[in-house]
This record gives C-alpha cells, sequence and structure tokens, in this order.
C-alpha cells in the first residue's frame, strides 16, 4: 500500500494533473487519510485562494484537483480570496442501530478534516470533510461569525474530476422526475444519448443537455467503483451533476426556485454533504451504509409506533386500466364542497368501492399480510390532473360508495392495518393547509402511514419538484406526520438522501422508474437501482408482478412487462424495503399460490445482509437474515406469514432468504451458502426460473424444488433472461 506523508501549510504543492482548467496547483495543503489507510484526501488552496481538493486510492488518483465554492447573486462569489485560518481534525468510531434496516448495528467510523477559511472582507466559509473506508462526504459549512449573512445563491462550484471515460450508469438531469431508465455508457456517449427524446412524464424539466442525476454509478476500466452522490439534503436543493465532456469533469448543478434562486442561505447554515463512494468490489457498493452515515442521529424519543410493513393495495388495478380512480364522468369540473356527487350517475369502474375493498382485505387477512393501500377512496378525482387545480383534494370527505369507518373497522377485527392515500396532485400549498385535518383523521381511524403523491407540475406555479422550497415541503409533511405518530411513503417527491436515518417515518418512497410504467421497463432496470437510487434509502418499487400481459389483467388494455414470475421473487430480497408490496390482483396470485407462497413467507426486515455476487446492470443476489423483533410488527393482530414461517411448530427457526435477478442475459450461478450456522441442516424451498422460462416467450414458467442443505453447499441456480428465484433456507 503506497502512503504519502502529510503535507504542511504553506509548503507548495506541485500541480498534480489538469481539472476544467489547464492546471491546478495548491499553495497550502492538509491532508488525512481513511480509516484503513488506503483512501487519502488532499485539500488546500490555489494561488488564488481557491479552495481545491483531491483523492487517492492507495496512491492513485480516484478524484484529480476539483474546485470549490459558490457563485452568489448581488454579491461577491466564494470562489478566490480565501485563507486558511484554521485546520482541525478528528476521528469518530461508533456503532447505531437503525429502527429498521438492513443490518441491525451499523459501524460509523471516519476521520475528519475541517478547514476554516476566511477573506479579508470578512466572509468566512468552512469546509468539513469525513473519509471513510469506503468513501468521501464533505459540505459547505457558513458559521454565525461572519460578514456573510443572508445570500443568495447562483450556482455551486464543486466539481468532481475524474481521471478518464469510465463507464457510468445513469438518468438525464431533469428538475422535477427520475421516472427514466438508465443508461449504461462511457461518460463520452452522454451528450449523444442525452439528445435523444425523453419518454413522457407528467411533470419534467431538462436540467441541461450535458446533465445526469445522482446518485451516478461508475466503473473505470481498471474495475474501481465509484459513485457519486450526495446526503442529508435539508432546506437547500437537490443537485444534478453537469459534465464537462472533455476533461471528464462533472459540476454541481443545482435545482432553481420559481425565479432561478438556486438556494437562499442564512449563516449559520451548512449544504448538503457531496459523496463519493469508492468500492474495490461491486457488493461493497451494495453494502456502504456511507449516505445513512452523514445523516444526523434519529430525533424521535419514541419510535415504538413505527414498524415494517407488506403490503396489498387497490392500485395496480387502476394503473393498468381495469378500475378508475374516479367515480364518474358527469363532471368535467369539480369544486369540492359545492359538486353533488348524489346527483351524478357512477360510471361503473370505480376501484375503491365497498365490495372490492372487502374483496382485498379478506385475501390480504388469509394470507398473513399486515395492511392494504385504497387509492380513489376521496372525492375530486374527477379533474384532479393537468389543470393546476390549487384546492383539488381535502383528504377527508370520501366518495358514499367508500365507506371509511366501515372497512377501517372491518380490516382491523381482521388484523390488517389501512394505508391512507394523500395525492396532492403536486399542490403542496392545498396538502399543507390541509394537512393537519389530514393527519387528525388518519388518527382518529387508527390509520398509521400515508401513500402521498406528487403528480403533475409544482404549485406554488414555477417551482420544481427538486427545488429548495419543495424540499422543505417534502421535510415538513414528515415532521408533522411524526407528531401525529404517522409513516411516510411519498411517490413523485424527491430522491432520498439518508434522512429516514433521522426521520425513520420516512418508511418508503418512490422517486424512480418503478413498477407503475409496466412495458417500459427494460429488463436490468432491477439490477441498476441498488446501486442508484437506494443509496440513499428504500424504494416502494412495488414489485410482485405475475401477470405480465396487460390485455389479461384489464382487457382492452396492451403491453407485456419484461420479467418472469422468478424475477419478481428475488426483487424481495435484492430490493430493500421495510414497505414491501404485493403489487398483483389478488385473482392473479390465485393462479400461482404456490409461487405466492415466498411471497408470503418472506420477511421485510433484516439484521443482517450479505451481497453474494454483483454487477450494475447485470446481476445481483443478496442473502438476509430476519429480524425477529419486527417479523409481527406490522399486524394489529394475528401473525404475519413471515412470522409464522419463522415460528413453524411454535418455536424460532434459523432463517435465510436468498434472491437473484438478472437483466436481459440467462446466467448460471452458483451460490455459496456458508453464512449459514456450521453443521446445522436446512430445509430449502427454491423457486426458480423453469429450464424453458423467458420473459418474451414463457415468463411464467418456474419450478419450486426442495432441498436439504448446509453450510458447506453450493447451489447452483439458472436464471432465465430477466429472470430471478427466490430461495427460503430454515433450519429443519
Amino acid at each position: 500500500m503506497k502512503k504519502l506523508s502529510i503535507v504542511l501549510l504553506g509548503v507548495a504543492v506541485a500541480a498534480l494533473s489538469a481539472c476544467s482548467c489547464p492546471a491546478v496547483s495548491f499553495t497550502q495543503a492538509d491532508k488525512i487519510q481513511s480509516p484503513d489507510g488506503a483512501l487519502e484526501l488532499t485539500v488546500g488552496l490555489t494561488p488564488e485562494g481557491t479552495p481545491v481538493y483531491s483523492l487517492s486510492l492507495e496512491g492513485e488518483d480516484v478524484i484529480k484537483p476539483s474546485r470549490l465554492g459558490y457563485k452568489l447573486i448581488g454579491q461577491n462569489d466564494l470562489d478566490k480570496g480565501f485563507e486558511v485560518k484554521e485546520i482541525s481534525k478528528d476521528s469518530f468510531d461508533e456503532t447505531w442501530e437503525p429502527v429498521w434496516g438492513e443490518e441491525a448495528v451499523i459501524r460509523n467510523h471516519y476521520n475528519e478534516l475541517l478547514v476554516a477559511l476566511e477573506r479579508e472582507d470578512g466572509v468566512a466559509m468552512n469546509l468539513r470533510f469525513r473519509l471513510y473506508d469506503d468513501g468521501l462526504g464533505f459540505r459547505y459549512e457558513f458559521p454565525m461569525k461572519n460578514k456573510l449573512t443572508y445570500f443568495k445563491v447562483a450556482d455551486e462550484l464543486t466539481e468532481f474530476a475524474l481521471t478518464g471515460n469510465h463507464t457510468a450508469w445513469w438518468i438525464p438531469g431533469d428538475f422535477d422526475t427520475q421516472e427514466y431508465n438508465y443508461h449504461e455508457s462511457k461518460l463520452s456517449d452522454i451528450r449523444a444519448l442525452n439528445s435523444v427524446d425523453r419518454p413522457y412524464n407528467a411533470s419534467q424539466t431538462v436540467a441541461s443537455p450535458m446533465s445526469v442525476q445522482t446518485a451516478l454509478q461508475m466503473k473505470t476500466d481498471d474495475g474501481l467503483y465509484i459513485n457519486i452522490h450526495e446526503a442529508r439534503v435539508l432546506d437547500y436543493p437537490t443537485t444534478s451533476l453537469e459534465l464537462d465532456d472533455k476533461n471528464f469533469v462533472f459540476t454541481t448543478l443545482l435545482t432553481p426556485d420559481a425565479q432561478g434562486v438556486k438556494g437562499r442561505l442564512q449563516a449559520p447554515c451548512v449544504s448538503p454533504w457531496r459523496t463519493v463512494q469508492v468500492c474495490k468490489k461491486a457488493t461493497d457498493v451494495l453494502a456502504s451504509r456511507l449516505i445513512l452515515n452523514l445523516n444526523d442521529p434519529c430525533v424521535l424519543e419514541d419510535v415504538s409506533w413505527i414498524h415494517p410493513t407488506k403490503y396489498m393495495g387497490v392500485w395496480w388495478e387502476m394503473i393498468t386500466g381495469k378500475t378508475h380512480w374516479s367515480y364518474t364522468s358527469d363532471y368535467p369540473s369539480v369544486q369540492l364542497g359545492v359538486t353533488d356527487y348524489s346527483k351524478s350517475k357512477p360510471h361503473g369502474r370505480h376501484g375503491a368501492n365497498n365490495e372490492n375493498v372487502r374483496r382485498y382485505i379478506d385475501f390480504a387477512a388469509d394470507n398473513g399480510f399486515d395492511a392494504i393501500l385504497v387509492e380513489g377512496w376521496n372525492e375530486g378525482w374527477e379533474d384532479w390532473f393537468g389543470a393546476q387545480k390549487d384546492y383539488v383534494f381535502d383528504f377527508v370527505t370520501h366518495y358514499e360508495v367508500f365507506d371509511l369507518p366501515a372497512h377501517n373497522d372491518y380490516a382491523h377485527k381482521k388484523g390488517i392495518r389501512i394505508i391512507m392515500h394523500h395525492e396532492s396532485s403536486s399542490s403542496t400549498v392545498n396538502y399543507e393547509r390541509h394537512m393537519e385535518a389530514a393527519y387528525n383523521l388518519m388518527n382518529q381511524y387508527g390509520y398509521d402511514a400515508v401513500k402521498s403523491g406528487y403528480v403533475g407540475d409544482i404549485i406554488p406555479y414555477g417551482e420544481h419538484h427538486y427545488s429548495q422550497p419543495l424540499i422543505n415541503h417534502y421535510h415538513y409533511a414528515i415532521v408533522e406526520a411524526a407528531k401525529h405518530h404517522i409513516m411516510v411513503n411519498a411517490h413523485e417527491a424527491v430522491r432520498p438522501t439518508g434522512l429516514c436515518r433521522t426521520w425513520p417515518n420516512m418508511i418508503g418512497n418512490e422517486s424512480a422508474m418503478g413498477t407503475e410504467f409496466r412495458s417500459d421497463i427494460n429488463p436490468g432496470h432491477t439490477t441498476i437501482l441498488p446501486f442508484t437510487r437506494e443509496q440513499g434509502g428504500p424504494m416502494d418499487y412495488t414489485p410482485g408482478i405475475f401477470e405480465q400481459d396487460m390485455s389479461i389483467t384489464a382487457p382492452g388494455e396492451t403491453g407485456k412487462m419484461r420479467h418472469t414470475i422468478g424475477n419478481q421473487l428475488g426483487l424481495y430480497v435484492t430490493f430493500y424495503s421495510p414497505l414491501q408490496m404485493a403489487a398483483d390482483l389478488p385473482e392473479n396470485y390465485a393462479r400461482f399460490m404456490d409461487a405466492f407462497q415466498f411471497i408470503k413467507d418472506v420477511a421485510v426486515d433484516w439484521d443482517k445482509s450479505i451481497y453474494l455476487m454483483a454487477e450494475p446492470g447485470a446481476y445481483i443476489v443478496t442473502a438476509r437474515h430476519p429480524k425477529l423483533s419486527t417479523l409481527n410488527s406490522g399486524r394489529l393482530s394475528g401473525t404475519s406469514g413471515a412470522y409464522d414461517f419463522v415460528y413453524a411448530g411454535g418455536k424460532p427457526h434459523d432463517v435465510w432468504y436468498v434472491g437473484g435477478i438478472t437483466d436481459e442475459t440467462a446466467r448460471e450461478v452458483e451460490i455459496p451458502l456458508d453464512f449459514l450456522k456450521p453443521g446445522v441442516v436446512y430445509e430449502a424451498t427454491l423457486y426458480a426460473d423453469a429450464p424453458d422460462a423467458d420473459f418474451e416467450t414463457n415468463p411464467q414458467a418456474y419450478e419450486i424444488t426442495h432441498h436439504l442443505l448446509s453450510a458447506d453447499s453450493t447451489l447452483k441456480v439458472r436464471m432465465a433472461r430477466s429472470g430471478g428465484f427466490g430461495l427460503t433456507l430454515r433450519e429443519k
């Protein structure tokens, strides 16, 4: 291992490489290393007083010298003229226990460097760096003692100067959506691929022709995995990354507000953490907790009301077009409190009706689920989308065909909770206007979780989904929900940046292309998301679609999803979420109840996770051990399917779940089982693609086989094209 000595202040450092300008040289510098000594960070100033940093692994550049700073509106830019006033170093090592997660204990171990900068005009800006064994986090801090107090950001100038033309898994830069398929390409190909027309989304704003979104996963020609992201985004806009494809330098591209301002800041304040994850193996990327560790500890004193949940819902039938959210076709314009629904004729395809909802409750209860989601229950769905209505929903008034009190009572008697649905139609001012009453209604009827939605262009007019005011709105909703002991699953909101550590009632998020996009989802899409979107927190991907042909689920509709049943089973292990949905219709599951058994048996919260093999865009195989204390926490009464599986015969068994998924390439994997208890025999049930399974020609072909296995065993499993498998292992 190559190690460099610390460079003292005032000692010149030679130009290390080209950045976005001809050369970057330090006049002052200091260094720290990661706890294991492999990563090394160098920080200093150019002769012009511009802050610069670089990062190396075992003496080889990962990030070449890269500039830091800001451009401001109406004030002197924060890009030069600085002097180092003070440098301090620290080390930190702790373990903490997440309320829910992929493991019971997480280690937070880093070395820290704080560089206090000041200019002759009295402007102060501090740079705080934390170097972990698996990457770097750094942020800007503006202290109270400062001539700079209130200021507006024109641009953040943070650079990431890369060492070459890496392979990248990326989606286009956008200020309003992340609902895109991923490209896999060289950085040099981003320009051409970004010029292709983008698929339609209900709200989208191109950030720039050369921008991509974080988390950006890359791989060097030497096999090093580099991921650029951000952590703890609060009171600050979300960033995309602008590429200089001549020098391979990324610069932050903040989301502007309605007036074009990219941040309205008041000292004392801090920016989000900018992160550079560096891993030698793809499986180490999946195991990294860098983003979570850079967030603040949990602020809630009582977390007993927060629980993992496996749920079903009156949702997929609406997504596919089998039924509708709306109740009538009589009213092209609805005014809440004025429109009289009793005088309307129902169109007959409203999904949230009493009979249908009870059918879901019965199926969920009979199969050991914790909850059901019901969408389309409240008045106003006739003209909710596309008009940018301010007063679009009140979140308390239900259609007469949905008996809210009766359904709630019926579900609770069966041990099932109902998950509330709040579609804001992106009228955030209206949602905040009604939020207290909506949460009070949930408390009244014992709802403890809500799926919120932000479909369409944002109100206030001109704002973006990822601008600073919207970041503040999402946070406000989480904080207010916590006061009411409500868990939040936000869809179409901003991508998570690890805030679920601080506010664990952020039980799930969408913020990426999920199952609702049906046949538009590319094979292999789900092998990328754990490397990108899920680095910041769990995704409500809504897996479990057994009927790929939309014309069968919803006669008259078209399109076929590109996966096998085995692939959908594998997602319950390879995708982490403490809020997992079995998204298909009860009647579709009824045709494949033997395969559905895996969804019934699988847990959703874990005390240990092992990433056995992976490659972004290709395949993932993951093994997880359930957390016994939360197996039944989602049920109001009775037992969950996962609890029944682990506690077979009335006593706990050692249980592991293994899941695998692959892209459009069929492959065979050999799974070592050395994570099992030595000397113990396990009853294994393998739910795998049949030999003739294929996502295009035979997506519903699967085989279920039973084996006796131990820690000495190796299991061979074939995955079909866009296929996968689920495996349960229970000690005999």
